[in-house]
C-alpha cells in the first residue's frame, strides 16, 4: 500500500510533470513525453523481476521483500526533491527517467514476492482470498493517491500544483522506507526448497515457459485495463473532455474503492467454483461491453462517467481478484519466484505501463477518442485465448507438478 500510493502519484500527476520536465507549447507533446517516462519505469521491470527473482528463489521471499521496499522509498523521495527543467535544464528529464527506472527495478521484485508469498502461506481452500491482498494493498495505495491528488488540485491553485502541489505524495518516500522496512523485518522467514540448478532464473525459463506463456496472455487484460482505466483514465477525461482535474479524479477514486471490493469478492467466488470462470467473466465481459462502457464514459454528465468506470471495475475486479493464485498454482515452487515474477513483469512492461502513452499516441494520430476502447478489446480477446489454454488448479496442492 505505501508503495504504491507514490508509484501511482506519477500517473495521476503526468500532465503536470510534462509540463514541469518536458515544457513545450504542444500539451500532447509534453504529456505523451511523461507518459513516455513513466512506460520506462515498466521496461526495467523484468530486470528486477530477474534479479529480484533469482534471489527469492535463492535466498527467500521476505528478503526481496525487505530490500525492495527501501529502494522504492529512496527513489521515490528523489523524484520528489528533483528540480525541474526550468532549474537545470536538460539533466531533469534524465534523472526522473533514472529515477522511474530505479523505482520500475524495485517494484519487479516486490509486487510478485508479496503474492508468492501470501499464496505460499495461505490455507489451500483460501489462496484467491488471501493472494489478492497484494492487488487490495496496491488498490488502496493508489486509491490513498488519487484521493491525495483530488485533495491537492481541490485546496491549492492550479499555479501552486504545477510549482510544488505535484511533489507531495513523492516527498513522503522517506517515510514509505523506514515504515515498510520495519514491518517487512518481522516477516517469519520460509525455507526454501531449492531446485537441482544454482540458476533458478535459466531452470524456470527452460521448464516453465509454457505456464509463463499463459499467464502473461491471461494478464493482458488485466495489466492494460488497469492502468487504462484507473491511471491514465483522470488524463483522458481532462485532456479530451475537458473535465476538471479534481472532478476527474474523485470519480477515479470512488471507482477504485469499488475495483477492491470487486477484487477481495470475484477472489472469494473464485475458491468456491474456480479461477477459470472467473477469469472468463472478466475477459469476455470486456470483450463485450468495453465499447458501451467507454461510450458512457464519454458523456459530459459525471454521473455517467462514473457508472462507465463502474462497469470496469467489476470486470478488471474479476482479473484481479483470481490471478494472484493462478500465477503461483501454476508454477513450481523450486523456481516459482523467477517464472512469475518474469511473466508478470514482462507483461506489464510492454502492455501496462505503455498503455497511457500507446491511448494518447492513438488518440492524436487518428483524432477518434474511443482508440484505446479498440485496444483494450483487441487484448481481452486474446485474452479469453489464453485463459481457455489453463488448467484448472483451485482445488489442487500448491506443489503438485502443475502440469499434471
Amino acid at each position: 500500500m505505501l508503495e504504491w500510493f507514490d508509484f501511482a502519484a506519477y500517473g495521476f500527476f503526468a500532465s503536470v510533470i510534462g509540463q514541469q520536465f518536458f515544457p513545450d507549447d504542444d500539451k500532447t507533446l509534453s504529456l505523451l513525453a511523461a507518459f513516455g517516462v513513466f512506460a520506462s519505469g515498466f521496461l526495467v521491470r523484468p530486470i528486477g523481476a530477474a534479479f529480484f527473482g533469482h534471489l527469492g528463489d535463492r535466498k527467500g521471499r521476505e528478503v526481496v521483500l525487505r530490500w525492495s521496499v527501501i529502494l522504492m522509498g529512496l527513489s521515490t523521495f528523489g523524484l520528489g526533491a528533483l528540480p525541474s527543467y526550468h532549474s537545470i535544464g536538460v539533466a531533469a528529464p534524465i534523472l526522473l527517467t533514472l529515477l522511474r527506472m530505479v523505482q520500475g527495478f524495485s517494484v519487479g521484485g516486490e509486487f510478485t514476492g508479496s503474492i508468492i508469498y501470501l499464496v505460499e502461506n495461505a490455507a489451500p481452500n483460501r489462496r484467491g482470498s488471501v493472494g489478492v491482498w497484494a492487488f487490495v494493498g496496491a488498490i488502496i495505495g493508489m486509491l490513498a493517491g488519487s484521493l491525495t491528488g483530488a485533495v491537492i488540485n481541490d485546496v491549492l491553485t492550479p499555479e501552486q500544483v504545477a510549482s510544488w502541489g505535484w511533489r507531495i505524495p513523492f516527498l513522503s518516500g522517506v517515510s514509505i522506507m523506514l515504515v515498510g522496512a520495519f514491518f517487512r523485518c518481522s516477516l517469519k522467514a520460509q525455507p526454501v526448497k531449492s531446485g537441482p540448478s544454482r540458476l533458478p532464473l535459466w531452470m524456470a525459463v527452460k521448464t516453465e515457459w509454457p505456464a509463463m506463456l499463459k499467464i502473461m496472455g491471461m494478464f493482458l487484460l488485466g495489466s492494460a485495463g488497469f492502468y487504462m482505466m484507473f491511471i491514465y483514465l483522470t488524463s483522458y477525461l481532462h485532456t479530451e473532455f475537458g473535465m476538471a482535474e479534481g472532478m476527474a479524479l474523485e470519480i477515479n477514486s470512488i471507482s477504485m474503492l469499488a475495483l477492491l471490493f470487486c477484487s477481495l469478492g470475484w477472489a472469494w467466488v473464485s475458491d468456491q467454483i474456480g479461477r477459470k470462470p472467473v477469469l472468463l467473466i472478466s475477459s469476455i465481459g470486456c470483450l463485450l461491453l468495453t465499447f458501451p462502457l467507454f461510450k458512457l464514459i464519454q458523456h459530459e454528465t459525471a454521473w455517467f462517467v462514473f457508472l462507465g468506470q463502474l462497469g470496469f471495475a467489476v470486470l478488471i475486479g474479476a482479473t484481479l481478484g483470481a490471478s494472484t493464485a493462478v500465477m503461483v498454482e501454476n508454477t513450481r515452487q523450486a523456481y516459482r519466484c523467477s517464472a512469475v515474477s518474469l511473466a508478470y513483469n514482462i507483461t506489464l512492461a510492454i502492455f501496462g505501463g505503455t498503455t497511457p502513452m500507446v491511448a494518447t499516441w492513438l488518440i492524436e494520430e487518428t483524432k477518434n477518442p474511443l482508440e484505446p476502447a479498440y485496444y483494450l478489446i483487441v487484448l481481452s480477446a486474446l485474452s479469453t485465448l489464453a485463459i481457455s489454454l489453463l488448467p484448472e488448479t483451485h482445488r489442487r496442492e500448491l506443489d503438485r507438478d502443475p502440469a499434471s
